[in-house]
């Protein structure tokens, strides 16, 4: 967020985090799917964050189609081109957005079904899932990294973010090279602006729900 931008700073508890997005969602059409994604730096675990909110929608009546993002990154030969430590490739070339929004994202809307995942990223195979059926008011539960901005048919983006500092911090040695495709992620896609949800992770067991 820009200086200049009033933000509302609040501080919640992850299960106040969790209320929060699944109040955000069952404020929406009943009837008509909801594609949701959470979106943070591997650090911030954006999976646990998806994985929590299942159980509260399901228990709210809401179906519920869990898809990882990692499940549709492009085939090794196509993100690994430039080599396996490429910022640039790593933010532009990874993820099958065309794929994703495909098989998911567009799918469970117009077609009413969605596919669990297309390719597995450790052994670089397709995994050949079969087709879900999607039920009236089913929410996709979309986790990932660099995911915002990218052009995914999302309806409701939540951005785990951190501030640089915290970032690398927590930024294994090895895996330093992906700071710089984080540094331009934040200065092109600008996620803390773009999600309609921001949680400020730098403290995990002191999140903070910002707002302008």
């Amino acid at each position: 967020m820009c200086e200049h931008d009033r933000v509302r700073v609040e501080s919640v508890t992850v299960d106040g985090v969790v209320s929060h997005v699944v109040d955000r969602v069952l404020s929406q059409d009943a009837d008509r799917p909801v594609r949701l994604v959470v979106d943070g730096h591997p650090s911030t675990h954006p999976e646990s964050l998806a994985d929590a909110l299942v159980p509260p929608l399901q228990v709210a009546g809401r179906p519920v189609a869990r898809v990882r993002v990692r499940d549709f990154w492009r085939p090794a030969s196509l993100r690994l081109e430039q080599g396996r430590r490429d910022p640039d490739a790593l933010l532009d070339d990874w993820i099958d957005v065309d794929g994703l929004n495909r098989e998911v994202l567009t799918s469970v809307v117009r077609r009413g079904r969605w596919l669990p995942s297309l390719r597995d990223p450790d052994v670089d195979r397709p995994t050949r899932a079969a087709y879900v059926e999607a039920a009236p008011g089913t929410v996709v539960v979309l986790d990932g990294s660099l995911a915002l901005g990218r052009g995914l048919d999302v309806d409701l983006a939540v951005h785990l973010a951190l501030r640089p500092a915290t970032e690398t911090r927590r930024t294994p040695l090895d895996e330093a090279w992906t700071l710089a495709a984080y540094t331009r992620y934040r200065r092109e896609a600008a996620p803390e602006r773009r999600a309609d949800v921001v949680v400020r992770f730098d403290h995990p067991d002191r999140p903070a729900l910002l707002g302008r």
